[in-house]
């Protein structure tokens, strides 16, 4: 890991500067292969998991005795642990139910807002690197909560044309509708046009590579809506003299494990900290079955030695980053001044690995300084608001004058010729809304 002691401030935009994703330059590529199932459906699917999957499917439906077979495949200790944290993903986002109230903005004038599932979602989920099922509880969780009708489910099935049980075993406790065997690009354009065998979705949430993450871009340019812009996984720690460094070098390593283009970021005040973790950094990844990935991303990675309290929390907020974990004596009081951060873990004992399995938090979450905008998942990412208003005659005689000089003003002659036929009606006198 790179090591920068004492940044300006007139530094910090070149220190904040991540590894990206250059989807751009794949767009006529990927637009290419959103065209082809676009048009040809679920002959151009098969021909592309031939290609990039390297299998030959008969279907591209998961059937109910694959998923028998993965449920008996699933040893007993992990379906126990997926069920513990089913309990608990489940717990959290139902307390983000909310009862809308009727508010009468003016005598006569009342308005309320409704919400709504969007009734067709669909979920991508990898499957190259690592079987992410922790992924598939994250995303079909909320959307049943949320009371959506079809749950699609789309991750890249193996050389046996097989999905691995785990994902399997997630999909169906937690309420997934259909399963389909497409990975990358062709399970985009699959769920955001809909083919022969998958239907056509209204949102598409889930992570992927470069190819999936320009997919996405793309087809929500006017096709379907997306959870959130996305690029490669990051975690921040904050950590002063009191933390364990064994446990700071294992959050690290934690995230750098994800991918090549991943990034770890350590923020301090304490040099003694700075040499500790990195001699726990050299002990630990000797011992990792992914060193090799990690030590890719490590490359990525930076510790930043700050003088102040302050620069470490303004320059905290000004990275926004996607995982956050404070190990300080205060990390409360560090918390209450954090404004941009995907998900927060406070305190010594609340490692990110907590948060991207079985606390109850979502896992999916804003990447690339999109923090400082965008919010993880949650239970709103299923839920289309509709808002309502009803008026009386005594409403309209309180805001149609209102109305109708606004709409004047603004040119828009037969907006406000809308209002004046009402308020004539009956020849009703118009009075201030108060």
């Amino acid at each position: 890991m790179q090591l920068i002691k004492y940044p300006p401030r007139s530094e910090w935009d070149s220190i904040l500067v991540r590894p990206s994703l250059d989807t751009a330059s794949l767009f006529g590529l990927v637009q290419n292969i959103l065209d082809d199932v676009r048009r040809n459906g679920d002959k151009a699917v098969f021909e592309y998991e031939r290609k990039f999957d390297c299998v030959s499917l008969q279907s591209l439906k998961v059937s109910d005795k694959e998923i028998q077979q993965a449920r008996q495949a699933v040893p007993e200790a992990l379906k126990q642990a997926v069920y513990l944290a089913k309990r608990n993903i489940e717990m959290f986002h139902a307390t983000q139910k909310r009862d809308f109230q009727k508010v009468e903005t003016c005598p006569g004038v009342t308005c309320w807002q409704k919400a709504s599932p969007i009734e067709k979602v669909g979920l991508y989920v990898p499957g190259g690197t690592a079987p992410l099922f922790s992924t598939v509880l994250m995303l079909a969780l909320p959307a049943r909560i949320a009371g959506c009708k079809e749950i699609i489910l789309c991750s890249p099935p193996d050389k046996d044309g097989q999905i691995h049980p785990a994902i399997l075993f997630a999909a169906e406790t937690a309420g997934v509708t259909d399963i389909f065997k497409i990975g990358g690009v062709q399970a985009v354009a699959s769920m955001a046009y809909g083919t022969e065998s998958v239907p056509k979705v209204y949102k598409i949430f889930g992570p992927g590579n470069q190819y999936v993450t320009a997919a996405k871009q793309l087809v929500s340019l006017k096709d379907v809506a997306i959870d959130m812009p996305a690029g490669p996984s990051e975690v921040q720690v904050i950590a002063d003299e009191t933390a364990n460094p064994a446990f700071v070098a294992a959050d690290l390593l934690s995230q750098a494990e994800h991918g090549v283009d991943s990034q770890s970021m350590l923020v301090t005040t304490s040099e003694k900290l700075v040499f500790d973790v990195s001699e726990q950094i050299d002990i630990q990844l000797f011992d990792l079955p992914r060193r090799e990935i990690a030590e890719k991303s490590l490359i990525n990675s930076k510790i930043i030695l700050f003088d102040t309290l302050r620069d470490v929390v303004d320059f905290t907020n000004a990275y926004a980053p996607e995982h956050l974990i404070i190990e300080t004596k205060n990390y409360h009081e560090i918390a209450e001044q954090i404004t941009n951060a995907g998900s927060v873990f406070l305190g010594h004992y609340t490692p990110e690995s907590a948060g991207d399995y079985a606390s109850g938090t979502n896992h999916t979450l804003p990447t690339n300084g999109y923090a400082k905008a965008y919010s993880g998942v949650n239970l709103d990412s299923f839920i289309k608001k509709i808002t309502f208003q009803e008026i009386t005659e005594d409403g309209i005689d309180r805001i149609g004058p209102a109305i109708e000089i606004m709409a004047a003003t603004e040119l828009l002659d037969a907006h406000k010729n809308a209002v004046t036929l009402r308020l004539r009606t009956g020849n009703r006198k118009s009075s201030n809304c108060k």
